[in-house]
């Protein structure tokens, strides 16, 4: 039997026995009340404000608590199947702190050289393994990338005189909840395809879906059942034979990496999730990456500026003027850009800790992080007594809970000290149990997430209902707590 945390009760046991802890506020600690002058008119200020007043000691300590509060991909397994959160190698958090940050977004593109030469180097490391012609950094999530990507499709569509017909774009049941969204806010009508008895896209039904106002179909491969979709030659001419354009979602290339390519199977624009393929950091609040690759004929559409070597060396595809430097490389603006999507290049050092972790594995690391992924996967589902309606799979499985509610298999997880899976979706499979170990998980680890699944799986609906009990927060109302929103501890007071 493991223990969650040194201070935690043994995991399994019945006692009563929690994680109960309070850390009070830094403000609640120790405060101090400093003088306030400012030159702003007296009913907009204060004549003096409290403020924390800790010494370095109490103030790490603080931080250290709450962090042993929270599950992060630092304490322990993480499977949250298609969100892929993957430990993030330290190593890249030091190539970052090279200099690097102090780099500032608006120096001059001959005095930051170095940055610029490493950006066209990750352009094109990002081209090889997508199989695209060419690549856009800018995008600062993996949203915001496939936003990005319908821009150009839709830009394509209007320099070739359809702009206005081709108004919808084909999306599967199965598909991440960004796929809609962002085909929603890019004003297009969503047409919503059903997948076929054995998980994977229905031919019959897209064939029927896909017509002279198809601008898009966006697929996941393989898609978020973990299953590959083997009609995929068919499924791009069927799309292109439509006249539209094929996207894929990058958010399950760590299953391909070294193996397979999106641009060799027919499409046409994808996006990168640089966080769940090459292990920069998963939201958090923070700053992401959604690269964009695309064909060589949409190119000239994606966000200005890129980089390139000096004179239009690189990978090409209708460039536009460049901005004038004296360096080896240069940005410049594709001729027909959608225009800038995020401030300045994109978020710079969340790019380096991706070019970090690709040069650092290499081609066959990557093929190797990828195989590793697959044999987590299905190992961990062949010791899961629950059932997986859909196989085979590769880097991920979706189990069913069954008569249990799946909602409450995932709170009593925690009790047992590992993270649980996505629940409850996809629906096509009931009571959902969406698992992804990735690559990074040992066998010792994936034991204990099939154990912590296995009691789980015996256990009574009363004891599932009332957890979890042994974590720093126990059950809440979710329901409530996303109608009633408290953005501030402020909302607290008087309670």
């Amino acid at each position: 039997m493991r223990y969650d945390q040194a201070r935690w009760t043994q995991a399994g046991d019945s006692s009563e026995g929690t994680a109960d802890q309070y850390e009070p506020l830094l403000s609640e600690k120790n405060t101090e009340t400093v003088a306030v002058e400012s030159p702003l008119p007296d009913d907009l200020t204060r004549d003096e404000l409290e403020l924390p007043a800790l010494e370095e000691p109490q103030l790490a300590r603080h931080y250290t608590r709450l962090s042993q509060m929270n599950y992060g991909v630092d304490s322990g397994p993480y499977p949250l199947g298609s969100c892929t959160m993957k430990y993030n190698p330290k190593f890249t958090e030091d190539v970052a702190a090279l200099g690097d940050a102090a780099v500032h977004p608006d120096r001059s593109d001959r005095s930051v050289q170095g940055t610029l030469g490493l950006m066209a180097g990750l352009q094109d490391y990002l081209a090889r393994i997508g199989g695209m012609d060419a690549v856009s950094l800018q995008p600062p999530a993996g949203a915001a990338g496939e936003f990005t990507g319908i821009l150009v499709a839709k830009a394509f569509h209007e320099q070739h005189g359809e702009g206005e017909t081709r108004d919808e774009i084909i999306v599967p049941d199965s598909a991440h909840g960004t796929n809609f969204a962002s085909a929603a806010l890019a004003g297009y009508d969503v047409v919503e395809l059903p997948s076929g008895e054995d998980g994977r896209v229905d031919l019959e039904a897209l064939e029927a879906a896909a017509s002279e106002r198809t601008a898009l179909f966006m697929l996941t491969n393989p898609n978020t059942l973990g299953l590959f979709e083997r009609d995929i030659e068919e499924i791009a001419e069927i799309i292109h034979g439509a006249g539209g354009l094929l996207y894929y979602d990058g958010a399950n290339l760590n299953a391909l990496l070294g193996r397979a390519r999106p641009g060799d199977m027919g499409f046409d624009i994808m996006h990168y999730n640089v966080h769940k393929t090459f292990a920069t950091p998963h939201g958090g609040g923070g700053p992401g990456a959604g690269p964009v690759g695309v064909t060589d004929e949409l190119a000239e559409f994606l966000p200005a500026p890129r980089v390139r070597e000096a004179g239009g060396g690189g990978s090409r595809g209708h460039e536009g003027e460049a901005r004038g430097t004296d360096g080896v490389y240069e940005l410049f603006d594709p001729e027909s850009t959608v225009g800038k999507v995020h401030g300045f290049e994109g978020n710079w050092l969340v790019l380096v800790k991706t070019y970090a972790y690709i040069a650092r594995l290499g081609d066959d690391g990557l093929a190797d992080a990828s195989a590793k992924a697959v044999l987590n996967a299905n190992y961990l589902a062949s010791q899961v007594d629950y059932d997986v309606p859909f196989e085979p799979f590769h880097h991920e499985f979706v189990a069913s809970a069954g008569d249990q509610d799946a909602a409450d298999v995932a709170k009593r997880m925690l009790d047992y000290g590992v993270h649980p899976p996505t629940t409850k979706w996809p629906e096509i499979v009931p009571e959902a149990l969406m698992t992804e170990p990735t690559e990074i998980e040992s066998k010792a680890t994936l034991d204990q997430l099939a154990e912590a699944f296995d009691r789980v799986a015996g256990e009574d609906d009363e004891t599932l209902a009332e957890a979890p009990n042994r974590t720093t927060s126990r059950r809440i109302d979710q329901a409530s707590a996303a109608r009633n929103l408290r953005l501030s501890w402020q909302a607290l007071d008087g309670e």
